[in-house]
């Protein structure tokens, strides 16, 4: 199994390139340079290459004549000396670009490009936040895109928006040979993942994984590791991979976070990832980090 690839969503190409978000004279040169290139988001999908392996970056005379129904215009970074944007784009249907679709961001990050899903997690995760949050929440007054998209500010009031990033932890916890895996109600039969959960405002990662496994699944966690993080732009959390030890079995379900829980043998998790289970137990795509947490366990990391 092949943990050294980097997850979706966590790979990008782009220099962010901070500083320039505040240099109109910058970006209004940009913006119709010959060498930009935009990624257009219709409702949330982005615009993808009809084989699925590639966003499709549009040249500013494509742009142009959409720039009537576009809510938003953020500006992603450089790649190289060329400035990357995204374009939020308005309208009751998808407008048309032949030879490539609009497509829901899981999806598209099943064939993308990897470089390509980091370049898509920003810019969805950033027309999400501007789309639920056009008022300001201090006084109410619409707000005004700054900074290229990286700020609203309130005329009325003054006060500064800043885009949110929310934490989530998601772990897999162990107990000698086996792991602790849980099924969601809106889950199809089978389907079992790692725990997760949001971390609570003055709670260390740490205690936020402990808090969260004994209020899903009753179980004990001790010890606790950090493995790695993944991006998760629906509509913008952070994962945070962690391995846990267990410090007790007895499982009592919550039964409104989880419809199940239970203990699975290391060498079933495996045959799972290799494709050689009977089909009654399987795990999420490789698009998530639980795949990625469940494969470090089952090759030894603890």
């Amino acid at each position: 199994m092949d943990r050294a690839s980097p997850i979706p969503f966590a790979l990008s190409r782009l220099d962010r390139a901070d500083a320039r978000r505040r240099d109109p004279e910058f970006l209004g040169a940009h913006l119709r340079a010959d060498e930009t290139r935009t990624l257009a988001l219709w409702r949330g999908r982005a615009l993808v290459e009809a084989d699925g392996k590639a966003l499709r970056w549009l040249p500013p005379a494509d742009v142009e004549p959409h720039r009537g129904l576009a809510d938003t215009t953020i500006f992603l970074g450089l790649d190289g000396a060329a400035a990357r944007f995204a374009i939020s784009l308005g309208g009751d249907a998808p407008p048309d670009f032949p030879g490539a679709s609009f497509v829901e961001a899981r999806a598209a990050a099943m064939t993308l490009d990897l470089e390509d899903t980091g370049a898509l997690a920003q810019a969805r995760s950033l027309v999400e936040w501007h789309r639920n949050h056009p008022r300001c929440a201090r006084c109410g007054a619409a707000t005004e895109v700054c900074d290229a998209g990286y700020k609203r500010v309130c005329p009325g009031c003054a006060a500064e928006h800043f885009p949110r990033t929310d934490p989530v932890v998601i772990m897999l916890v162990h107990r000698g040979e086996r792991c602790l895996l849980g099924r969601q109600p809106r889950f199809p039969e089978g389907l079992f993942t790692c725990l997760a959960g949001f971390v609570e405002p003055g709670e260390t990662i740490e205690d936020a994984v402990r808090r969260e496994v004994a209020e899903e699944a009753g179980v004990r966690v001790g010890a606790v590791r950090y493995l790695t993080s993944q991006p998760w732009p629906f509509p913008s959390q952070l994962m945070i991979g962690c391995l846990a030890q267990a410090e007790s079995e007895a499982i009592t379900v919550d039964g409104n976070e989880l419809a199940e829980a239970r203990w699975i043998a290391r060498a079933d998790a495996r045959a799972v990832l290799e494709g050689a289970g009977d089909g009654t137990l399987w795990f999420p795509p490789p698009v998530a980090i639980a795949r990625r947490l469940i494969a470090a366990w089952v090759d030894g990391e603890t």
